[in-house]
């Protein structure tokens, strides 16, 4: 059985594939690459795998059972890569698709949302087996914000008090292997988020407490946030998308009470106080 993975040389397929060597023969394990020259580390199958060139899509995904489709980072351009996937898969013979999609899709006021939703729809129509993984928001987003929070003394948002239950990317890569790698998953869309929750004055306070530092939480408006990102280097149409993503977050769309990561992973997922100690390293 081969199993391939899209997206394999970004942060979330490296996890995976590094997991999935631990569980399959690594010549049953085909990375998909837009460029294999610079992911021979990956020491697996490098099958070449360009979403802009649609065409060549089938070919790459000729005797795979499972595939891993790992959503595009390229906003704006996914709904339309993924159904060139979800159909070169299905010329191929695919056997299973297992999606990486957003948690709550069909209700979250996320300007994500409508991208995954459509390839969730797009998966159905296909009558291939599926899998979708909703995942929730990484814990990694926030600690990539511990750098400038200390230099300036203070965590910047507009998430108000909103929660989020996040989890690590190794958490999320983690429930993509244990799905791959067993039965009885098919046509099931599980909603996956951390089991512990908090609000970025939490993330602030926690931060303060373990780096000896006062770091005040200050919630800005919207377009503040978007400018302060877009005065921080961080290309503007992404920055106000990122700020929209905090506004989400005040509204409940990061927030999920289950334990279902926790479950298809066998282990409660990671503290995000455990990402704040390691980033501090």
């Amino acid at each position: 059985m081969t199993i391939a993975v899209t997206g394999a040389n970004g942060q979330l397929g490296r996890l995976v594939i590094e997991r999935l060597k631990a569980k399959v023969p690594a010549g049953h394990i085909a990375a998909l690459v837009r460029d294999p020259a610079k992911s021979a580390d990956l020491d697996v199958t490098l099958r070449p795998f360009d979403y802009n060139k649609p065409e060549t899509l089938a070919d790459e995904l000729v005797g795979v059972e499972k595939l891993l489709l790992i959503s595009g980072s390229e906003i704006g351009q996914r709904e339309a890569q993924h159904k060139a996937v979800i159909a070169a898969a299905k010329k191929a013979g695919v056997g299973q698709i297992v999606y990486t999609s957003l948690l709550h899709a069909d209700t979250s006021p996320l300007s994500l949302a409508p991208e995954h939703l459509a390839t969730e729809e797009a998966l159905k129509a296909s009558g291939i087996p599926y899998v979708i993984l909703r995942n929730g928001w990484y814990t990694e987003n926030y600690a990539m914000g511990i750098a400038p929070a200390l230099e300036h003394g203070a965590l910047i948002g507009a998430a108000g008090e909103g929660r989020i239950s996040s989890a690590t990317r190794a958490d999320f890569a983690d429930a993509a292997v244990a799905v791959l790698t067993s039965d009885g998953h098919e046509g099931k869309t599980y909603e996956l988020s951390g089991d512990d929750s908090y609000s970025l004055a939490d993330f602030a306070a926690e931060l303060s407490k373990q780096a000896g530092k006062e770091i005040a939480y200050v919630n800005l408006p919207e377009a503040d946030l978007a400018a302060a990102y877009a005065g921080a280097g961080i290309p503007e149409g992404f920055a106000a998308a990122l700020a929209s993503f905090d506004v989400g977050a005040s509204e409940g769309a990061l927030f999920d009470s289950g334990s279902q990561l926790a479950t298809l992973i066998g282990r409660a997922t990671t503290p995000y106080t455990a990402v704040i100690a390691e980033s501090l390293k």
